[in-house]
């Protein structure tokens, strides 16, 4: 049986914890199998000396839309004081940290470079590290399993949605990632444990477990959301509805513009790999085209383990641009989602801007990708001193 690692620790009576002020940073994704929230099962342990919390992006009860800022709030429950890492601040402040001995992270992540999350961890890290903190990582399985796909990352790219260099899908566990984030890019190198899983392997994607799935973050709803991320989040970029405001988010696209049987019939003609479209209709309650009935089409996964959603989401893209040249247009800089200035957003994501002009000069998936292969290779190979699962 698979146990997290919440729950490897709660066996060994939280021995990690015993006689320190502890803090936690986590959300309701972090779950044991019954649905126990590490935070509550913090908050009634008689061996836990709890005495912060910690939010991220969508906030500590994540139900902060996405690129909200949050602020520092009280626990209604316990009267602790709830520091918001997504507000006037993404790093832990010396204040925030002068009465804890150890800080706790325990969120489920998805394995996608820019989910925001892991870089929350990272600024944890950073600020425990040259302020004299522990740091305790409770790890969870990588849904997206063992596959390592997408762009690497320029430096002059780097923003919180992407601030190392990884590819765009690791296929590591987010314990992993802590582990290679301390080691390689920490200026101070913070003192960091990580409590694994037990009975999980790197191929099991989540369908593969025997876990219940707690929606990470509003946008993230289920397993089948996990799947197509790391390729339709790419779709925010551009000016279409990836399914934001709808119960199908990052699963579809459209735009009142479409066809979606037009679109459907392009891409099916693709073949690409594990997956199929169909013509679908819907309208967005927020965020692009709300309240419009947009036209376009659902992807539908054949088979998880060989579907590539990188690969997959890009064709879409390409296809939206080739049949509809006079309305395609990207996110404009000052509409980013994250951080304003002078970047489009979509090159944020996929981590350089060769791949939008590519785009527009209607190149191959093939071109595109060119030279992505040795990346993943390079990476595979530095991440190993790190890697905790088969």
């Amino acid at each position: 049986m698979l146990l997290l690692g919440i729950e490897r620790l709660r066996e060994r009576d939280f021995d990690l914890l015993q006689g320190k002020r502890v803090g936690l940073m986590t959300n309701p994704s972090a779950n044991d199998r019954y649905f126990n929230s590490t935070y509550e099962i913090f908050r009634h342990s008689d061996s836990i000396n709890l005495v912060a919390l910690f939010g991220p992006e969508h906030g500590f009860a994540a139900a902060a839309p996405d690129a909200t800022l949050v602020g520092n709030a009280v626990d209604p429950k316990t009267r602790l004081p709830i520091f918001s890492l997504y507000g006037e601040t993404y790093r832990p402040t010396k204040e925030m940290l002068q009465d804890i001995d150890i800080l706790v992270c325990d969120i489920q992540d998805i394995g996608v470079r820019f989910y925001t999350y892991v870089w929350t961890i990272s600024y944890i890290l950073e600020a425990c590290g040259e302020y004299g903190v522990e740091v305790l990582l409770l790890d969870r399985p990588n849904p997206l399993g063992a596959r390592v796909d997408g762009a690497p990352l320029d430096e002059k790219f780097a923003s919180f949605v992407g601030r190392f260099h990884i590819p765009m899908q690791h296929g590591m566990s987010l314990g992993e990632l802590a582990q290679m984030i301390n080691s390689e890019w920490n200026p101070t190198t913070a003192e960091l444990k990580v409590v694994p899983c037990s009975g999980w392997q790197r191929e099991m994607m989540w369908d593969d477990n025997d876990l219940p799935f707690v929606m990470t973050s509003p946008a993230i709803p289920n397993p089948v959301t996990t799947y197509h991320y790391p390729g339709s989040c790419l779709l925010e970029g551009i000016q279409v509805s990836e399914g934001r405001g709808t119960a199908l988010p990052f699963q579809v696209v459209g735009a009142d513009y479409m066809d979606g049987t037009l679109l459907a019939d392009s891409l099916n003609k693709e073949n690409l790999s594990a997956v199929r479209f169909r013509p679908h209709a819907f309208m967005p309650t927020d965020s692009k085209f709300a309240h419009k009935t947009c036209y376009g089409v659902q992807a539908h996964i054949t088979d998880r383990h060989s579907y590539r959603p990188i690969e997959t989401w890009l064709a879409v893209i390409l296809a939206v641009h080739q049949l509809y040249p006079e309305n395609f247009a990207w996110l404009a800089p000052e509409q980013s989602y994250y951080e304003r200035g002078e970047v489009y957003h979509f090159d944020r994501l996929i981590g350089n801007d060769k791949a939008r002009h590519m785009i527009e000069s209607d190149a191959s998936i093939n071109d595109i990708m060119e030279g992505w292969e040795s990346f993943h290779a390079e990476f595979i190979e530095t991440r190993k001193p790190y890697l905790l699962y088969e």
